[in-house]
This record gives C-alpha cells, sequence and structure tokens, in this order.
C-alpha cells in the first residue's frame, strides 16, 4: 500500500481511538457533576446528531474541497469541542461540536480512498479501515477505562489547573488533555497525507438543490426490494448497537457491580467479537446468499434478552463476545447487498449517504428512547428485555414479508 494511504489508517485510527474514549471521559464527567441519568445516552445522541442533519449536504462538501485538508480542519473541530469541557463547557455541547466535526469528516475518509488508491486495492484498503475502526473501538474503551480509573484518580487527586471550571479536576483534566493531544495528533497525521490532484467542481449546488436531489436518491433506494430489507435490517442493528453502549454500562453497574472504568471494558469485549463474525461472514458468506443470514437476527434479539440471566463476568464476556460475532456475521452480507444494489440503482457513495441518514436516524431515535425510559426509572432488565423483543420482532416481520411477497433471495 502506497505511504499516502498508510498515513491516512494511522491518522483515522487515532481519530476514532479518540472519539471512543471522550465518550467514556464524559461519562464520568456527568458522574462526577451528578447529572441527570438520561444525560448518558444523550452524549452520543448530540454527536450523531450532525450526522442527520447534515447528511443531504456533506458527500458534495467532500467532493468540492481536498479531503485531505478537510480532514484536517475537522479533527481540529474534535480537538477544540473536547478542551471546551475544561472551560465549563458542558459535555453534551462538547460531544455536540465533536460529532460537527466527525459529521463532516467521514465522508472525506471514505472518499479519499478511491483518490488514493488504484481501484484493484480497494476491497484489502476497505478491510484496512475497518480492521483499524475495529482496533480503535477495543482501544478506546481500554483508553477511557484507563482515564477514569482509580490509579489516575488517586495520582491527581486534587489537582486543579489555571483557568479550568472548578467542577473539573483531578484526573478529568488529564483525560480530556489526553485525548485532546490524540485528536492534534491525528490532525498532524491527516494534514502530511499527500494530495490527490483531483479535479474539484467549480462550486457547489445549492443547498435546496441538494436536498431536494437527496430526497430522490432515498425514495429510489427505499423502494427497491433488496434494498430496502438491507437498509432496514442495517439500520435496526446500528441503532441497536449504538444503545447497546450504554446499556451494557448501566446493566454491568447495576448487576455485575463494576466501575464505569471497568463496564467500559466489556465494549472491547463485543467489539473483539464483531471482528471476528466480520471476518467470517467475508470468508464464507457469499453475496448471493446474503439473505440467508436473516434468521441470524433474531438469535441476536435473543442472545441480548439472555443478558438478563447473567450474574458474573466470565460469563458476560462470553454472552457479548457471542453476540458480537452474531452482529459481525449477520451486518456485513447485509452491506455487500446494500452496496451491490446502490451502485446499480445510483452510485456506492450516494447510497452510503442515504444509509448513513437512515442508521443515525436509527441512533438517535433509539438512544432518545432509551434516555426516555431511564428518566422514568425503568429497570434495566426490562430495558433490555424491550430492545431484545423489538430487535428480535422486527427481524421477523422482514424474514415474514419477504416470503409473502415470493422475493428471490438470491440478489444476483
Amino acid at each position: 500500500m502506497r505511504r499516502g494511504f498508510q498515513i491516512f489508517v494511522v491518522a483515522q485510527f487515532f481519530s476514532s481511538l479518540a472519539d471512543n474514549a471522550l465518550l467514556i471521559a464524559a461519562i464520568a464527567l456527568l458522574n462526577d457533576i451528578n447529572a441527570p441519568e438520561w444525560m448518558t445516552p444523550a452524549l452520543k445522541l448530540v454527536f450523531n446528531a450532525s450526522y442527520v442533519l447534515l447528511a443531504a449536504f456533506v458527500g458534495t462538501f467532500a467532493d468540492s474541497f481536498p479531503k485531505n485538508r478537510i480532514m484536517f480542519f475537522t479533527t481540529l473541530i474534535k480537538t477544540g469541542g473536547c478542551l471546551m469541557i475544561l472551560f465549563g463547557l458542558h459535555p453534551l455541547v462538547a460531544c455536540g461540536v465533536a460529532g460537527f466535526g466527525a459529521a463532516i469528516y467521514s465522508p472525506a475518509k471514505y472518499g479519499i480512498l478511491s483518490e488514493l488508491l488504484p481501484e484493484h486495492d480497494l476491497v484489502a484498503a476497505n478491510g484496512w479501515v475497518e480492521g483499524s475502526t475495529v482496533a480503535s473501538i477495543v482501544f478506546g474503551a481500554v483508553l477511557g477505562s484507563a482515564l477514569v480509573g482509580p490509579y489516575l484518580s488517586d495520582m491527581f487527586s486534587g489537582f486543579q489547573g489555571p483557568g479550568i471550571a472548578p467542577q473539573i479536576h483531578g484526573a478529568a483534566i488529564v483525560a480530556i488533555l489526553t485525548i485532546s493531544a490524540i485528536y492534534t495528533l491525528a490532525s498532524f497525521l491527516n494534514f502530511h497525507i499527500p494530495a490527490t490532484g483531483i479535479a474539484r467542481p467549480r462550486k457547489m449546488e445549492a443547498p435546496s438543490e441538494l436536498l431536494r436531489a437527496f430526497i430522490a436518491r432515498c425514495a429510489v433506494l427505499w423502494r427497491d426490494g433488496l434494498a430496502q430489507v438491507s437498509l432496514t435490517v442495517t439500520t435496526l442493528l446500528w441503532g441497536a448497537s449504538a444503545t447497546l453502549q450504554f446499556i451494557v454500562l448501566k446493566w454491568a453497574a447495576k448487576t455485575l457491580h463494576l466501575s464505569l472504568s471497568k463496564a467500559a471494558l466489556l465494549q472491547g469485549v463485543v467489539a473483539v467479537g464483531v471482528a471476528l463474525g466480520a471476518f467470517v461472514a467475508s470468508k464464507f458468506v457469499p453475496l448471493k446468499r446474503a439473505l440467508k443470514v436473516l434468521p441470524m437476527g433474531i438469535f441476536i434479539g435473543l442472545l441480548l434478552i439472555s443478558l438478563t440471566l447473567v450474574g458474573n463476568v466470565w460469563t458476560a464476556c462470553a454472552v457479548l463476545i457471542l453476540l458480537g460475532i452474531l452482529a459481525g456475521y449477520f451486518v456485513v452480507p447485509m452491506n455487500a447487498l446494500l452496496q451491490y444494489r446502490g451502485h446499480l440503482l445510483m452510485s456506492a457513495g450516494q447510497s452510503v449517504a442515504v444509509q448513513n441518514l437512515s442508521e443515525n436516524i436509527s441512533i438517535v431515535v433509539m438512544l432518545a428512547l432509551y434516555a426516555a425510559m431511564v428518566s422514568l426509572d425503568i429497570p434495566i432488565t426490562r430495558i433490555i428485555l424491550f430492545f431484545g423483543l423489538l430487535f428480535s420482532l422486527v427481524i421477523l416481520l422482514v424474514i415474514l414479508r419477504l416470503r409473502r411477497k415470493q422475493c428471490d433471495v438470491s440478489p444476483i
């Protein structure tokens, strides 16, 4: 692989690493200021809100300017959002600022691959990107756990820097500064990705035209039978996955009596399972058999429900890694099917933009629902039961709809 691509992979690893560590640090800060429990899932809700609000525009924006410079500046925006916490900005607002940068960063990240590499290297390149993303989730959970853990808390107890908000002290300052430094490193690396020299459009279209065209593409993809199936299940899975992050933290605290630093490591366990499942699916599930994995979704929901019966850490790890394996095995063929249909109906990039909108709407809606349930003091076991049954039921309805329409199970 070319040197520019190597720099890109390292840069996006550190950017994603900081994103995941920031979430854990922000949760710890909310705990420090005794914020209401519903604010914890709201952190990711506000982070992903920009993905929804900017979905119709960021793709064209990314194509109108050098992508390496977009990635450089948007990572600096993330750094700024993180540092604002030290000067009194609420963690929710800081995560919203970081999410704004991430929403603009995302299409530039995926779009630059085809500019940096020849076509025959793109499959391998995507493998590297997804592998580094999973690694960043695992190590981000570990880093976030270490930054909010008792060791740093004891070491920096009472530490308060000049000009820093009085409610931010001790290990929290060290955590925010560390994460900001990682964002800065990622920005530095993005700056050194070589310019690709790809010609740019002379000007961007009017926002109203972009919005109208984007709505039309959404309609095309959602009306296609196979694309509709793939969009439905991937949208549901990503919304459930985002909610699972917070369900695991709350469940581990209530049932396993784990601290935030230890409970955060369970998120890494799920990520390892996803990587294993995705690898197996990429090797053994061809595109023409993509719909055959649909029944796996029913088992994902049932396995989530089984968490309510778990009472020790090791059993929890086993269930969570199996949950991750099933999710990875389930989502890879569905993504491939959507990319294939999207390529036929419009373009791969445009279909990914529609998919991103759908998935992030799901994330925002499910997290809002979870936050509402937490604010109503609904027991975590009942919340797990609700989301598990919801997931299994929707997948079952998709399968029954396919059979009723006698849809061809072979997409090619």
